[in-house]
């Protein structure tokens, strides 16, 4: 399943690939994601993602978002979001990311967002690096919750509307969370944990 649609925008879900191995992951609820099942069998190609995605006008938003990473497919996710942006200008675009991209691809990634991405929403799942790396399991480590941070930052410079979101968990201070996201100067969102 390539596309899904929860409440009024349509979800784009291209991997299964992801550098972490969260405990609270949805792909550990064998029910899936609103019931959808979003194992892919292979990933889809460029072509494949637009002819599901068809007409978007009738939506709210556009959003990168599946079991696993989107920016796993950087080039994917900008061909896809070009062609959008060229086609259907009015729709905005979303992706939610773990916020790794950098570390995946060894630079700063953030300047190709410019101009195709409208919103950014970024796990950021911890106050500190130590928790980070307990819950998410990070193939980076620890390096991984101070490269969120700076990916967050430079995001800024290219995208109109970055927010870092937590999952309501009772080992999370999500106040102290909250504070990180002012710090930067971006939204915070809270999200459910929905065990299913």
């Amino acid at each position: 399943m390539i596309t899904y649609k929860l409440g009024n925008s349509l979800y784009l879900n291209i991997t299964n690939r992801c550098t972490n191995r969260c405990g609270f992951c949805i792909r550990n609820n064998e029910i899936g994601v609103g019931g959808y099942d979003l194992w892919l069998e292979k990933e889809p190609t460029t072509k494949e993602i637009i002819e599901a995605i068809g007409d978007p006008t009738g939506y709210k938003e556009v959003v990168f978002c599946g079991y696993g990473e989107p920016l796993m497919r950087l080039q994917t996710v900008l061909d896809v979001a070009g062609y959008l942006k060229k086609n259907y200008p009015s729709v905005p675009i979303r992706i939610n990311t773990n916020g790794q991209a950098n570390l995946i691809y060894g630079e700063d990634v953030t300047p190709q967002f410019k101009g195709l991405i409208d919103v950014i929403s970024i796990s950021l799942n911890a106050e500190n690096a130590g928790k980070y790396q307990e819950m998410c399991r990070s193939d980076y480590g620890e390096e991984a919750y101070y490269s969120i941070l700076e990916f967050t930052r430079k995001c800024k410079n290219y995208i109109p509307r970055v927010v870092l979101s937590v999952v309501d968990l009772p080992s999370i201070d999500v106040e102290k969370c909250r504070k990180l996201a002012e710090d930067l100067g971006v939204e915070f969102r809270v999200r459910h944990y929905d065990k299913g």
